[in-house]
Parts: C-alpha cells; structure tokens; sequence
C-alpha cells in the first residue's frame, strides 16, 4: 500500500474517532456529567462512548473506499478461526485479566496492608459464596457485555493498529497507539472515571497513567488480534478486564485518602507488563501466518 494513502486513511480514522467520541462526552461534561459506578445513565453513556471507535473504522472505510473486506490482508477481522490451535488463545483471551487483576491486587496488599479488610465483603452485601463465584461471575458478564468493547476493539485493534505496523513497525506502533488510546479516554479521566480525582497530579498524572496503561493492555489486545486474525478476542479480554474480574477485589479497600485507585492501577502495570512481554516474546518466535473465515 502507497504510505501516503496509508497514513490519510489512518489520519481521517483518528480525527472521527476523537471527534465523535470527545463531541459527545464533552456534551455529557459540560452538563454537570460526573462518573458515578452505581449510577445507569453514568455506565450507559461510558458504554454507547466505547462504539464510536467502530463506527470512525466503518466511515472511514467508506469515505476512503478502502472497501469492506471479510478477510485477507486489510480486513476488518470479523472472523472466528478455531483451527491450528486459535481456540486456546480465546481462552487465554477470556481468562488472563483475572490473573493479572488477581497479581495487582495482591501486590496493592502487600504495599498496604491495612487495604486487605475482610469486612468489605459484607460491606458490599456479598457472602463468602458470592465471593468465591466472583471471578466467574465477572469472566461471563465480561464476555456478554463485550458489544460495547467490541466498538473499541473493532476501531483500535482492526483498524489503527495495522495502519500503524506499516507505518513505524511492530514495537513503535504499540507505544504510538497505547498513546492514542489512553488520550482518547482523557475527557472521562478528567471527570474520575479511571482514577477517581483524589490523587497526587490530578488529572494530569492520571491522564500520563492511562497512556502507559494503554500501552500494555494494547500490547496483549493487539497479539491475541494478530495472532487469531480476528478482533473478537479482543473484545472478550476488554471486556472482561472492564469487569475487574479478581476475587481480592471483594476484599480491598481502595477509598482512602492515599489515592488508593491511582495506586492500585499502577501495581496492576507491573503484571501486566509481564503478560505483555510474555506475549511479544511468543510472538517474536512463532509465525503468525494469521487467516480469517
């Protein structure tokens, strides 16, 4: 592909994605939005946010008339190929965040102990039997709410992603996009979506935090994509990951006044860096030869 057409098309991408999404966020803002977990409208809006990805990748296509490829080299990966193996990485796809989730969590505890407190779990109405299921619960909800992170996925892993690669190569591409990624979600940082807004930095560290964040989680996002040829595992892992599927979570305390969130997610980094050089160091060594159905 001409690297002139190459970087218009990824361009017109970036600038519909960020103009959608932040159009129709800073609307919510400006109206006095602030993110509340237990409030449906807070969630709802945070979930239609996450198609706007998809819908840039279909204009773009159109506009550019790139073309609606099913499969093969420029595709929009909608395939699912259980063959030569690719079903284990669903699996893997499904089931990591709780093991990196689980780590991050542990890790928050030994740095503060006094964040482990039993009694959370009944302050939070759980039974110990509740709590026990509470990974499942959190895989299988991840995995039937991922329409939503399937809007992400379809905008930053099928479409970005591989523009990027042509571009600058595998390993800058998964800094610049972690970076494009983690300042798309910059308007909801703000209002304390991701971190909450009682921390040292305030919202400029959280901003900085989402990037390296982004980039990680990217990393693995991006190798279950190349490697399947298909954006669907993906769309399971982020959902799932927005499930915050560890059962120390029924137990941690994060509402201190040390910024427990801000420094939660950066004991989470830690894990997550190790899964994501595991993964490029498997991918470094095996051939991808991807196909999609």
């Amino acid at each position: 592909m001409d690297k002139s057409i190459n970087i218009k098309r990824l361009v017109i991408y970036l600038v519909l994605a960020f103009a959608m999404t932040w159009a129709f966020e800073f609307a919510f803002i400006f109206n006095g939005f602030k993110w509340d977990l237990t409030d449906t409208a807070s969630v709802s809006m945070i979930s239609l946010g996450m198609l706007f990805p998809a819908i840039a990748h279909i204009l773009t296509r159109a506009i550019t008339k790139e073309g609606f490829k099913p499969a093969g080299k420029d595709s929009m990966m909608l395939g699912i190929n259980l063959e030569d193996g690719r079903w284990k990485l669903f699996l893997f796809a499904i089931l990591i965040p709780v093991f990196y989730s689980a780590a991050g969590d542990g890790l928050y505890c030994l740095l503060k102990p006094g964040a482990f407190d039993p009694s959370a779990l009944n302050d939070a109405g759980m039974s110990n039997s509740m709590a026990l299921i509470f990974p499942v619960n959190a895989v299988s909800s991840g995995v039937f709410v991922s329409f939503a992170a399937f809007g992400e996925e379809f905008g930053w892993r099928a479409y970005m992603m591989p523009k990027l690669n042509r571009l600058m190569g595998k390993y800058p591409a998964l800094i610049v996009g972690g970076v494009i990624w983690g300042l798309w979600h910059a308007p909801l940082t703000c209002v304390g979506h991701n971190f909450g807004m009682d921390y040292p930095g305030f919202p400029y560290g959280g901003i900085v935090l989402m990037c390296v964040y982004c980039i990680l989680l990217g990393a693995i996002l991006t190798f279950v994509t190349e490697k399947t040829g298909s954006v669907w595992p993906a769309a399971f892992l982020h959902g799932v990951n927005n499930a915050s599927p560890s059962f120390l979570s029924a137990f941690v305390k994060t509402d201190d006044p040390g910024a427990g969130i801000y420094l939660l997610f950066m004991c989470v980094l830690i894990p997550l860096l190790a899964v994501a050089v595991i993964c490029y160091v498997w991918r470094g060594r095996r051939n991808l030869n991807c196909k999609t159905m």
